[in-house]
């Protein structure tokens, strides 16, 4: 294997090991594939949104981050406090299951609800820049003039697991089609939401 592609594997892998971890980000992109609701939109922004932190941290920004120790605390309050506020949302569709029985989104609003939702999930949320600005860029850095192809790599990595998240959600849609798995669904995005606001707004 060439030094290129095995820098390349490396980012993928290492990328992937990130991604994958159950979050606030991975529960939103799967509602929105089982309701088929800009599904597109929300997994190009996931996956440009890391390649654009991925590239800062290969850059090196983190080390201009640390210099203002201030900023996470910030986006962690605000995050946290957006976290809560979406979890205790989807805790109340859980007790009303009506409002989210449609498996599809129903107009150009809800498209919007959703990027900007979205938008707020993965820029208010210091954990991804923990995971890709400084944690990957570290990790990036001791490849020496390859760290770009590391990087490309693990962006590679993001695009392909929330592409898979995101339309292979659509896959449940069946056994979705019953309110109690709605419900189900529901209440694990509350859980972590809840859960996750919590721990943001104890640690910042």
């Amino acid at each position: 294997m060439s030094p290129a592609l095995a820098a390349a594997a490396a980012g993928f892998g290492s990328g992937l090991s990130l991604i994958v971890a159950i979050g606030a980000q991975n529960a939103f992109v799967l509602r929105q594939g089982v309701r088929r609701d800009a599904v597109l939109a929300v997994v190009g922004i996931c996956a440009l949104s890391d390649a654009v932190l991925i590239a800062l941290g290969v850059g090196g920004v983190g080390a201009l981050v640390v210099a203002w120790p201030g900023a996470l605390t910030v986006v962690g309050w605000v995050g946290g406090a957006f976290l809560l506020g979406y979890g205790a949302l989807a805790a109340r569709r859980v007790l009303r299951p009506g409002e989210g029985l449609r498996a599809a989104g129903d107009a150009a609003g809800s498209r919007r609800r959703a990027v900007l939702t979205c938008l707020a999930l993965t820029w208010l949320n210091p954990h991804v820049y923990l995971d890709t600005v400084f944690l990957l860029g570290s990790i990036a850095a001791d490849r020496g003039p390859l760290r770009w192809t590391f990087g490309l790599g693990a962006a590679l990595a993001s695009l392909c697991w929330f592409a898979v998240l995101g339309f292979g959600a659509r896959l449940l849609g069946r056994f979705l089609a019953r309110p109690s798995a709605w419900r189900v669904l529901d209440g694990l995005v509350a859980a972590t939401m809840i859960t996750l606001g919590v721990l943001l707004l104890l640690g910042a």
